[in-house]
């Protein structure tokens, strides 16, 4: 069974939102707290996570913050704040999406299967070029893409990817030299039904290239080709 983190302080709406999920067949963990949620991560690893901004004592950009170097496990994020510069802010702290409220469960319900579907599908689509166990993706490092286990390693250290960072620089590297547009990432990467903001693959960029480059104000992996996407070019 999938277990499913419900991070909320308000209790009516923790509580609704924690049956509607067991409905859908989700072990739901609770906590009103991001100071709670932090202990059960450690203690239960959960496979999801949704998570409230607005709470009591540590706030949820924090809790997220806090969370992502021990837990790779998707986040989304449930919210009434709509400004862009929140949701930027979530996505950059390491959320992988961003609801707002006020939601219908469905929708909420919808997100969390898209992103176990692409979290369990294979990265690269049936188009993809070779691939390998190791793409190395710069010799300066060298920066080595090794699909079949699922990391990225820059020398003899693996890079602390998020499902979302890995299946995008994938996406990318294994179509080596092609620019792919933010759409076509969208319904790669995230789902081929996804209606969310194309602005998320940009955030999801620039915090790749935080890992994966050197210097990530001049990226040498992850290229932009302006008014058209990115682009990976394989050595």
């Amino acid at each position: 069974m999938v277990t499913l983190l419900v991070l909320e302080d308000d209790d009516g709406i923790r509580a609704a939102m924690a049956l509607a999920m067991e409905d859908e067949g989700y072990d739901v963990v609770e906590a009103a707290s991001a100071e709670a949620a932090l202990v059960l991560v450690g203690r239960t690893p959960p496979d999801l996570m949704l998570v409230d901004l607005m709470l009591g004592g540590m706030d949820g950009l924090s809790f997220i913050r806090q969370v992502r170097p021990f837990s790779q496990a998707p986040i989304i994020v449930v919210s009434a704040r709509r400004d862009t510069d929140d949701i930027v802010a979530a996505l950059e702290a390491g959320a992988d999406d961003y609801v707002t409220k006020p939601f219908q469960v469905v929708e909420v319900t919808a997100r969390l299967r898209a992103m176990r579907r692409r979290h369990a599908a294979p990265v690269g689509g049936p188009d993809a070029g070779p691939r390998g166990d190791g793409v190395v993706l710069s010799p300066d490092g060298p920066l080595v893409l090794d699909v079949a286990a699922g990391v990225v390693r820059r020398g003899g250290e693996e890079l602390s990817l998020t499902v979302t960072e890995f299946r995008l620089l994938t996406e990318l590297a294994t179509h080596p030299g092609h620019v792919l547009s933010r759409r076509a990432l969208l319904e790669r990467v995230w789902d081929r039904d996804y209606f969310g903001d194309e602005r998320i693959v940009d955030v999801h960029v620039r915090r790749l290239r935080t890992k994966v480059e050197r210097d990530p104000s001049a990226p040498a992996v992850v290229l932009t080709v302006r008014g058209q996407g990115y682009r990976v070019d394989v050595p």
